[in-house]
C-alpha cells in the first residue's frame, strides 16, 4: 500500500541556506497524497462529480534530520484507513535509504455545498480505505491552543495565486504566513525539529489574515493564523526548533 515518488528538489524550493522550504514540503505532501488517492480510486476525479472534496485537517511532523542540501528526496505515503469522519495518512521523507522524517495526517471528506463532514467509508466505498488500525509507533498529534500573548504579528491579503482547486487558500500558504513574522536571524540559525499544524477554517481570495506568534520558550513557537475581519482562528501551528 506504500506509494513512492522520487523528487528532484529545485533551488526555488529551498531557502538561501539550501534548507527545503516548509511550504515546498507541504505542497509535495499534498501532491503525493492526491496522486496516491487518484491511483486508488478515491481522488479528485472520483469525489468531484459527487460534489465532495478532500480537506486536510492536521499534520504532525517529526524530523530526525530536516532536509538541508538534499537535492534528491524520496517521498512515501500510505493511506491508513478511516474512523467515521476522519481518514488517516502517513508520509515518510527519505534521502536514499536514510529516513529524514515521518509525518502523520488526518483528512476529511466534505460536502461542498453544506461544508459538512461526510462519513468517509460510505462516501468512498473503496477497499483501499478500511477501518483505521492504530500502531504502537504512530505519531501523536498535539492538542494545539491559540496564541495568548502576542510577541510578534504580521498581516497578509490572500492573492489569486494563493487559491487552490477548491477556491480557497492552499494549505502551503498557511505555513508561509505562520513563519513569516519570525526574524531573519532566528529562521536562518534554526531548523524544524517537530511541527504540528491544524487547519480550522478556509479563507478565499481577497480575505485578510493576521499571523500572530507567541514564544513558549527559546525554541518553541506557537502560531495563530486569524481572519482579520472576524478574528476567527483559521489555522494553529506549534513548532519546536533546533540549532542548525
Amino acid at each position: 500500500m506504500i506509494f513512492e515518488e522520487q523528487i528532484k528538489v529545485k533551488y526555488s524550493e529551498m531557502d538561501y541556506k539550501l534548507a527545503l522550504k516548509p511550504s515546498s514540503l507541504l505542497n509535495f505532501l499534498q501532491d503525493l497524497a492526491s496522486a496516491n488517492a487518484e491511483s486508488l480510486g478515491f481522488g479528485y476525479s472520483y469525489i468531484t462529480p459527487k460534489n465532495l472534496g478532500w480537506f486536510l485537517l492536521k499534520y504532525r511532523m517529526e524530523f530526525d534530520d530536516y532536509p538541508v542540501s538534499v537535492y534528491d528526496l524520496t517521498l512515501k505515503t500510505e493511506p491508513r484507513g478511516c474512523q467515521k469522519l476522519f481518514a488517516h495518512r502517513d508520509f515518510y521523507i527519505c534521502e536514499g535509504e536514510k529516513l529524514l522524517g515521518k509525518i502523520a495526517s488526518i483528512w476529511a471528506v466534505v460536502d461542498m455545498t453544506t461544508k459538512a463532514l461526510v462519513p468517509v467509508q460510505p462516501a468512498l466505498n473503496n477497499e483501499y480505505m478500511p477501518l483505521y488500525q492504530k500502531k504502537d509507533n504512530d505519531l501523536v498529534f498535539k492538542k494545539l491552543k491559540p496564541v495568548e500573548r502576542i510577541d510578534i504579528e504580521k498581516s497578509f491579503e490572500v492573492r489569486y495565486e494563493d487559491i487552490d482547486v477548491n477556491s480557497h487558500a492552499n494549505n502551503g500558504n498557511y505555513i508561509i504566513w505562520a513563519l513569516e513574522p519570525l526574524n531573519f536571524d532566528f529562521r536562518s540559525s534554526n531548523k524544524i525539529k517537530t511541527l504540528d499544524i491544524q487547519f480550522k477554517k478556509e479563507i478565499k481570495f481577497g480575505g485578510k489574515v493576521v499571523s500572530q506568534i507567541e514564544f513558549l520558550n527559546d525554541f518553541t513557537t506557537l502560531h495563530s493564523i486569524k481572519n482579520a475581519d472576524t478574528n476567527e482562528d483559521l489555522c494553529l501551528v506549534e513548532v519546536c526548533w533546533e540549532k542548525e
